[in-house]
């Protein structure tokens, strides 16, 4: 696509790809009205649009530049539970279809997993669904949060130790029956305090 790239073919070819990421980032509830703001801006801005950058890099900046603005914003945190709220939740696996029984711990698994992603503050959050579920690039990831190469690398070793450290400190990981990886939450421990 070029600087003369008709609004409507922008919007067909990733208003999809667009409502998805949103909906990783800030659920589904959020998403569908973030997605007419970012085209909003994308339309706006149009043509300003640097032909040294590229579209799919520009329009995922906007996104996120509006994602991260409402996880930013001190209702969204009390409004939005933990977890996917949309279909997206068999995201860690690959796509063969397991016996019932499989897909619907590997559902839980996944709604378990991405309820802590969803828990990461919004920069962490983003660089891991950027990486991990979008399948972007460092370099594309550099050139959408508008940071180096070296900054992309950095935040997301942070935030992938800081999933890690979560999970296990939360999850009990195991292989099953089938030697298939799986995961159970592990039980809070009560503390008991000693009466003075």
């Amino acid at each position: 696509m070029t600087n003369d790239t008709p609004f409507e073919q922008i919007y067909n070819e990733f208003r999809t790809p667009v409502l998805r990421y949103l909906q990783r980032l800030i659920g589904a509830g959020e998403a569908e009205d973030a997605a007419q703001e970012v085209f909003v801006k994308v339309h706006r801005g149009l043509r300003d649009f640097r032909k040294n950058s590229r579209l799919s890099t520009w329009v995922y900046r906007i996104a996120t530049n509006a994602a991260v603005d409402r996880m930013r914003s001190p209702s969204f945190r009390q409004e939005q539970p933990l977890g996917m709220d949309n279909e997206e939740t068999d995201v860690f696996y690959d796509k063969k279809t397991p016996p019932p029984d499989v897909q619907l711990i590997r559902k839980e698994m996944s709604e378990c997993i991405r309820g802590y992603v969803d828990a990461l503050p919004p920069h962490s959050r983003t660089i891991l669904v950027l990486s991990e579920l979008e399948g972007f690039k460092n370099g594309e990831i550099a050139e959408i949060l508008g940071v180096s190469l070296d900054t992309v690398k950095i935040r997301l070793h942070r935030a992938r130790a800081r999933l890690k450290k979560t999970l296990e400190a939360h999850c009990s990981f195991y292989r099953d029956e089938r030697n298939e990886f799986a995961c159970d939450r592990k039980e809070p421990t009560l503390k008991f305090h000693k009466k003075k």
